[in-house]
């Protein structure tokens, strides 16, 4: 019996924190375990720290040559020792590149570094976006479960006046079937909503880097409306600034243009510096030599010319890319921006209008109902369009908080209210 209580309190200890986590969802909670668990992060850095490892490369000399070597007086005999011209030999070469090679290598190594960790920060804000928008489509979700819940207890309300006003022989059986249909309805969505659930929490478990079917809480009830107040002009340019996939075309540019200087150096020959040692044995003089050799760039017309050509090509490449990548994340922060004002809109008309009016017509309308003065037809409709507008208010809140966070990810904005920093 101790090992039995003892293995449950262990159990208890191990899973506690995940049975805490079950009552309410946490986007902070989520986006922290993304940031440290997600693989294709951790790949990604895995990646960054390959790329340093080519820096010292970049900059090294070329491997030195020994060469080992034997020359004998005849092929009749061994002659080393008895022939001044029997010897051997040990050489030393080592390959210099032109002036100004390494630095350009070591400096085009560096920029692909730098604009390896914009990649990385570019994946790391998608990441945050992913988990954010799901985190929103998992809570409208549960929010939409919510609301069928409160409406299939109004149909309740309308099936009992229905049975009520059967049974008095004042409607006719069709009121009842409409009334339960309009219920099976409901729970058909209901059951949608529910796989969707399963879908979302799949999703979210791998952006978090977590086992498909492990559980996940539901989000908190109700969520506050971030604030947003920017104007395009000033999102626009601060994207320009701090952009992560700008900043990483920006690097690409530049790299563009290290291998431009680079390939424009190879008109230049490298100098191979070779040191020997000749021992030839008895009573001869050893001997020493000292040699230094050039590659000629005799064949510049069909080498060096086209790769300077080649390389200027891809700077061009690379500035079409980056300008490319400013209209198009110019153009998706106002798209966004957009979706934003027409979302701001739009919940002010469902809140304060169309939800409060279809819900005073329900009532109405089922009043009446009981009373035998209207048909159920008229209590169908204001019930159907309540339980729309309320939805809707719920996907167009869930819609602006997706394209804020798409603009934050652009922008950099409220990134530090999620993950370690916005616990």
């Amino acid at each position: 019996m101790r090992r039995i209580w003892c293995g449950q309190i262990l159990i208890l200890v191990l899973f506690y924190p995940l049975v805490c986590q079950a009552e309410v969802l946490s986007l902070n909670w989520l986006v922290t375990e993304a940031l440290q668990s997600n693989h294709e992060l951790l790949a990604a850095q895995s990646r960054l720290s390959a790329y340093e490892k080519r820096i010292p490369q970049a900059g090294s000399l070329p491997d030195p040559m020994l060469s080992v070597g034997y020359q004998n007086d005849g092929s009749s005999e061994y002659t080393y020792g008895d022939s001044p011209d029997a010897k051997w030999m040990f050489e030393v070469s080592q390959t210099f590149p032109f002036a100004g090679k390494r630095g350009l290598q070591t400096e085009m190594a560096r920029t692909d570094l730098a604009g390896r960790r914009d990649d990385y920060e570019s994946l790391r804000r998608r990441t945050i976006r992913a988990v954010r928008e799901t985190y929103l489509d998992l809570f409208l979700a549960y929010k939409s479960l919510d609301i069928y819940a409160g409406k299939r207890s109004l149909l309740d309300r309308l099936e009992e006046a229905a049975l009520a006003r059967y049974a008095s022989g004042d409607a006719q059986q069709r009121d009842v079937v409409m009334a339960q249909t309009e219920k099976y309805m409901l729970r058909e969505k209901e059951e949608m909503a529910g796989q969707k659930i399963q879908t979302l929490e799949g999703t979210l478990n791998l952006i978090v880097g977590r086992e498909a079917t492990l559980p996940l809480g539901r989000p908190a009830d109700s969520l506050a409306a971030s604030k947003f107040e920017g104007k395009l002009d000033a999102l626009i340019e601060k994207a320009y600034e701090n952009a992560a996939e700008i900043r990483a075309r920006e690097k690409m540019v530049s790299a563009s243009e290290i291998k431009v200087g680079l390939a424009k150096r190879e008109f230049f020959p490298d100098v191979t510096l070779n040191a020997g040692y000749e021992q030839r044995g008895s009573d001869y003089t050893d001997m020493y030599k000292l040699s230094a050799s050039f590659n000629l760039p005799v064949y510049f017309k069909t080498r060096q010319e086209p790769a300077v050509q080649e390389a200027n090509d891809y700077l061009l490449e690379a500035k079409h890319d980056l300008a490319g990548t400013k209209f198009m994340i110019a153009s998706t922060i106002r798209e966004n921006l957009a979706a934003v004002s027409a979302a701001d809109q739009l919940m002010v008309l469902y809140h304060e209008a169309l939800i409060p009016k279809t819900s005073q017509d329900f009532e109405t309308s089922l009043a009446a109902y009981g009373t035998g003065k209207s048909g159920v037809e008229t209590v169908v409709g204001p019930l159907k369009s309540a339980l729309d507008y309320e939805l809707l208010y719920w996907s167009q809140f869930v819609e602006r908080e997706k394209a804020i966070a798409r603009i934050d990810a652009l922008t950099g904005d409220n990134l530090d209210r999620y993950g370690p920093q916005g616990e």
